[in-house]
């Protein structure tokens, strides 16, 4: 009526990973974060990453979906998280369209490419800070207390 297997591995001798946030010293926060990326890989898995951290989040997908979202929700975000490269309207813009209906925004650019070009003209306009995608979860997490924690 059927076959059973049963298959025996070695123990490893190798050392245990540690996850990566449970990393000592790693800063975290109660504030709203709005994560806007199109690539949904980044959403789901930074989205997960910023809760594990204590952070509520809301997500968007779009930069048309970020201003909506943004506009109802606006006196509860503590910052925004923005990808620079998006498919109709980059972050750049919708950068620009949130700092007309806030003014006071913090704002961090993402962004695989360079701190070159474009996103310089962002920070120029007053973003707050930039990380280099892929980041490391400490990396994100200092660069995230230190726009929130300024005046």
């Amino acid at each position: 009526k059927g076959t059973t297997f049963s298959i025996y591995f070695p123990g490893s001798r190798l050392n245990r990973v540690e996850d990566p946030l449970k990393e000592k010293g790693l800063l975290k926060g109660t504030e709203t974060i709005l994560l806007v990326d199109d690539e949904e890989m980044i959403v789901g898995v930074a989205g997960q990453i910023l809760s594990t951290l204590g952070y509520r989040v809301l997500t968007a997908k779009s930069g048309k979906e970020a201003l909506d979202l943004y506009q109802t929700e606006m006196n509860r975000v503590g910052l925004v998280i923005l990808d620079m490269i998006m498919p109709e309207m980059g972050g750049g813009e919708v950068y620009e369209r949130i700092k007309e209906m806030n003014p006071r925004v913090k704002a961090l650019l993402s962004s695989g490419y360079n701190i070159d070009g474009r996103a310089m003209e962002i920070l120029d306009q007053g973003c707050d800070g930039f990380i280099q995608k892929p980041f490391r979860i400490g990396d994100l997490a200092r660069k995230m207390r230190e726009i929130l924690d300024k005046n």
